[in-house]
């Protein structure tokens, strides 16, 4: 799936690809300045506050460096049949905001379809699971004090400055849970500086870091944060533990009465090893993570005209010989169709949106049916026009 976002963090940070991705840091600027105010603005993120029903820890507010009470800025908004459903009290809250505060929203991707698109283009780009995290900094505001995340992230400015330091790790790629607590930060400075506006940046994986507008005065700081999970030998070595299960010999208690004799163990283990390799865990992931939110199609509301590919990784498409058959296999399905119908689903499922009357002119008039298949196996969804504001001007339409 190509998109812009995509294109601009490659060419700012000098990257060919998501190989990249955790092997140093790197900080650049995009070259794409409507991309900025069309990913998200300060405005569009409280709006999206306004809206929505959001509770901590999705959503959080800090305020000299210390975490705002929810009660200071929520409250309950009472319909006239007494339902009470807590809501942000807009008013409490740009009060915070006025006096320097920072508003934080985890996984932005799930309230708002830019969001959600530009994830998913990460996701397919990168092929691991993403999230955004929005933070809106005002004023003099302080931040975050020193600290590492536990994956890679990339960074974008999307309006105003603030001023970062990153620094080099402590620990060789640490984990979520590990064996050490890592709580010691590195006296090596990568870099110090101010982010602006349409500035990029990569921080990998424990690298310590802490940004701020402490001393700044007046003015503010929005930017997105991708956090980008990569599968480790440990998750890895997790997965084969699911897999040993099938196997008495690992189903069978360990006799720690007459003497152990792990040899049996040991050449089962390793035959687990020779036979489920890293890559078919990368393969497996891939293919077994779960189908993602979508807006089901019900033809009561109306006829299928548009649709999208939404899986979190690219559909695998394999041919059985010319002429045979075609199989798709995505998030734990597997599907099968006549040969004739590969270019329809290249089409389809290409992660770009496709409008079927568009689709029928180059593929041929079997493209609607084919996508009413795709659509109820949820490989594809309705392309709403909510959903379709997250592609526009992003992703441009297949076929078109």
């Amino acid at each position: 799936m190509e998109h812009r976002l995509i294109n601009a963090i490659e060419t700012a940070l000098g990257w060919s690809g998501a190989e990249e991705l955790g092997k140093g840091f790197a900080r650049g600027t995009l070259n794409d300045p409507a991309l900025l105010f069309r990913l998200l603005t300060p405005n569009r993120l409280l709006d999206i506050a306004m809206r929505r029903s959001l509770n901590r820890p999705q959503f959080r507010c800090f305020q000299n460096g210390v975490e705002v009470h929810p009660a200071v800025y929520y409250t309950d908004s009472v319909s006239p049949r007494g339902q009470s459903i807590p809501m942000v009290n807009m008013r409490s809250l740009g009060n915070l905001l006025r006096g320097g505060a920072t508003l934080i929203l985890d996984q932005a991707n799930v309230f708002d379809p830019t969001m959600e698109v530009a994830c998913r283009a990460l996701q397919w780009w990168s092929h691991e699971r993403v999230q955004v995290n929005a933070y809106l900094t005002t004023n003099d505001a302080a931040g975050f004090p020193l600290h590492w995340d536990d994956h890679d992230v990339v960074i974008v400015q999307l309006a105003g400055e603030k001023e970062w330091e990153v620094r080099a790790d402590s620990r060789k790629v640490p984990m979520y849970r590990d064996s050490d607590p890592n709580n010691n930060p590195s006296d090596e400075i990568l870099w110090s500086g101010v982010m602006r506006t349409g500035d990029v940046m990569h921080i990998p994986r424990g690298h310590w870091h802490q940004a701020t507008r402490t001393g700044s005065g007046s003015g503010k700081s929005l930017h997105v944060t991708f956090g980008i999970t990569k599968r480790t030998g440990a998750s890895w070595l997790a997965w084969l533990a699911d897999w040993c299960r099938e196997r008495e010999i690992f189903r069978q208690d360990l006799d720690r009465w007459h003497g152990l004799d792990s040899a049996p163990l040991t050449g089962a283990a390793t035959t687990l090893f020779d036979e489920r390799s890293p890559a078919d865990y990368l393969a497996a992931y891939e293919q077994e993570t779960t189908l993602p939110r979508h807006v089901p199609f019900l033809d009561i509301l109306g006829p299928l005209d548009a649709v999208v590919c939404t899986t979190h990784f690219p559909p695998r498409i394999q041919e059985r010989g010319k002429t045979v058959a075609v199989d798709v296999l995505a998030s734990g399905k597997k599907l099968t169709l006549a040969a004739k119908a590969l270019p329809t689903l290249r089409l389809l499922l290409s992660g770009r949106p496709v409008v079927l009357e568009q689709a029928a002119a180059v593929v041929g008039a079997e493209a609607a049916e084919v996508a009413k298949i795709l659509v109820e196996a949820e490989l594809c969804a309705v392309l709403t026009p909510e959903l379709s504001s997250g592609y526009t001007g992003l992703v441009t339409n297949a076929g078109s």
